[in-house]
């Protein structure tokens, strides 16, 4: 069996936060910047050979300083890298470091991961882990609980889907390393031009992604509120993180 490894994304701003200046992840939330109560969650679970945090090349000191400071016990698992330009780009930068630091095996996984998702379950990670070993490609969902509108214009409905077909997003999205950067490699620059996520890439090419159900409290912070949400479940402390 093939090694595991989870990677951190923590390349993103603070600026739907109102601060452009500090990242959204190292944003305080109990006591702790937000970073760091996602990868400790990471760092719990014994199947990953790697951690891998990809942090903004502005940000890879004050990153690698939260990280000592913080979790010292886990440091020898955990491996800081810069991010890029884009989200893809990322994810591609942890498979390079994965493979000029260990090589790169066929059967090797990669558990992709918001580093603003701090309240991931070790259920979500665990079954991810799973359904990636066997399917090779692998989506976080959840069923949408809103009526979902489409408008091409922006200004009528152009249709209204039916919801039990719809799903929202969230992450881990979990892939075989080899297989992702072989498709990755092969699109087109119009292709990466309309990416939103890793999953996308095995979309455009025709491969299957299975689902894994994700959860309600597994919030990615974007906005303001969304944190004030956050350091309400963790001062109540009514998320299940088992």
């Amino acid at each position: 069996m093939g090694k595991a490894y989870a990677a951190i994304l923590a390349g993103g701003s603070g600026s739907r936060m109102g601060n452009p200046d500090k990242p959204k992840q190292f944003w305080l939330m109990g006591g702790k910047p937000v970073i760091v109560h996602t990868v400790e969650k990471f760092c719990l679970v014994d199947a990953f050979d790697k951690i891998i945090v990809l942090a903004p090349k502005g940000w890879m000191q004050q990153t690698q300083d939260i990280l000592m400071r913080h979790l010292p016990q886990f440091i020898d698992r955990i491996a800081l890298v810069s991010g890029g330009a884009e989200r893809n780009d990322t994810i591609m930068n942890a498979i390079a470091y994965i493979e000029s630091e260990f090589g790169l095996a066929d059967d090797d996984i990669i558990v992709t991961h918001d580093a603003v998702r701090p309240f991931v379950t070790f259920r979500i990670i665990e079954e991810n882990i799973e359904a990636v070993r066997m399917y090779g490609a692998v989506d976080t969902v959840i069923p949408a609980t809103d009526t979902i509108v489409q408008s091409v214009d922006g200004e009528t409905i152009t249709s209204i889907p039916n919801r039990a077909e719809y799903y929202q997003g969230q992450t881990p999205q979990s892939f075989n390393a080899v297989r992702l950067k072989r498709l990755f490699e092969e699109l087109s620059e119009q292709e990466k031009a309309i990416l939103t996520d890793a999953c996308k890439i095995l979309v455009l090419k025709g491969e299957k992604v299975a689902l894994v159900r994700g959860d309600v409290s597994n919030i990615k912070l974007t906005y303001t509120n969304d944190m004030r949400i956050a350091r309400a479940m963790i001062d109540g402390g009514d998320v299940d993180n088992a």
